[in-house]
């Protein structure tokens, strides 16, 4: 009902603006249609997640006890320097996998970010659409 009275409204003042002094009965069949347009939007919200860390592990220090012990182990067995060279690479690498997965196991937390998308309706603009002494005329305009 607003929007019939303010087209009507609208309309006779444009055609008392056209003729200086129309009356509101040249102007006829008047229709009002609201444009509405969607806009995405993206709405930030929060989420916590954790996963386990391994802390403590001492992987350069496990590499030397066990190069050193290879190396022992590896002149023990053979009474070659050759050997005990091929002791402590092979004792280096087992110490170093051994003291790195020894390590206390941890909870780490953190929060990020992520976007809820969607879309959402709203008001665009207006148009009037009107007849006056035989003539139609559309306008637009915004509220």
């Amino acid at each position: 009902m607003l929007k019939t009275i303010a087209a009507i409204t609208t309309a006779t003042a444009i055609s008392l603006a056209v003729t200086g002094a129309a009356s509101a009965e040249q102007v006829r069949d008047v229709h009002v249609q609201d444009i509405y347009t969607e806009i995405r939007t993206s709405e930030p919200y929060t989420v916590r997640e954790c996963v386990m860390v391994r802390s403590g592990g001492d992987a350069a220090g496990g590499a030397l006890a066990g190069m050193i012990i290879g190396g022992l182990i590896g002149k023990g067995a053979t009474g070659q320097d050759n050997g005990a060279a091929a002791g402590a690479v092979i004792g280096g690498i087992i110490g170093a996998d051994r003291a790195q997965n020894s390590g206390r196991l941890t909870e780490k937390c953190t929060d990020v970010t992520r976007y809820r998308n969607g879309y959402k309706t709203v008001y665009d603009y207006s148009v009037i659409t009107f007849t006056y002494e035989g003539k139609e005329y559309t306008l637009t305009f915004i509220k």
